[in-house]
């Protein structure tokens, strides 16, 4: 891999990385809701998700699935219906939120939604396919090889990211100990910020072949 085009990958990735985008609002949106652990299971979640999309980019599943219409809209409708249902399942459960003493609704559900939410998201495959080929070097080690690992050093920056996230969301939340009325409150709206998530990504459009 030439050095140059590393250290540009390096640059670009670690810029896009820290700009807000829907996995950063939906970590925050589940610290905020359930409390740092199952922010920090989302964030362990939506790595391996990203991790996924890794690898089927690598073996060129995801170019086929982004070549096909209907691979495409079926992709984005589960991912889409998945999330409006973890934003209504939230917002519902906001009434049985009474203090931030509780214990959280689940790590290991929050480590699971996580990756399906990644990994259902045909977004996400968009972007590896569209931003890491840019990077490559034909003349380098294996095309696959250097996908994979380019694809690794991107999730992992999204990851700390996220981490730096779970922990500023769950700094306000804890502020609100003893305010029963305003936790009940943020996790309606994290709970409609998710499914509005969902929305966005049923208007998502196919990325243009060529």
């Amino acid at each position: 891999m030439i050095t140059t085009n590393f250290w540009l990958f390096l640059a670009a990735a670690c810029l896009i990385a820290a700009v807000p985008g829907p996995g950063i609002f939906y970590v925050a949106a589940r610290t905020l809701s359930e409390g740092r652990i199952s922010g920090f299971a989302s964030t362990a979640g939506t790595a391996l998700g990203g991790l996924v999309h890794v690898v089927a980019g690598s073996l060129g599943i995801s170019a086929i699935i982004l070549a096909s219409a209907e691979l495409f809209a079926a992709g984005k409708f589960v991912g889409a219906v998945y999330l409006i249902w973890l934003g209504i399942k939230t917002f519902r459960s906001a009434g049985r939120t009474l203090s931030l003493e509780s214990e959280p609704v689940g790590d290991r559900r929050a480590f699971r939604d996580g990756v399906l939410v990644e990994a259902l998201n045909p977004k996400t495959a968009a972007f590896f396919l569209a931003f890491i080929p840019q990077f490559l070097d034909p003349a380098g080690l294996n095309p696959t090889l250097q996908f994979i690992v380019l694809g690794s050093i991107s999730v992992i920056l999204n990851t700390l990211v996220d981490v730096v996230v779970v922990l500023m969301a769950s700094a306000t939340r804890m502020q609100l100990i003893g305010r029963p009325h305003l936790i009940r409150r943020l996790t309606q709206g994290s709970g409609v910020f998710i499914a509005g998530l969902g929305l966005s990504l049923a208007l998502a459009r196919r990325p243009a072949n060529g």
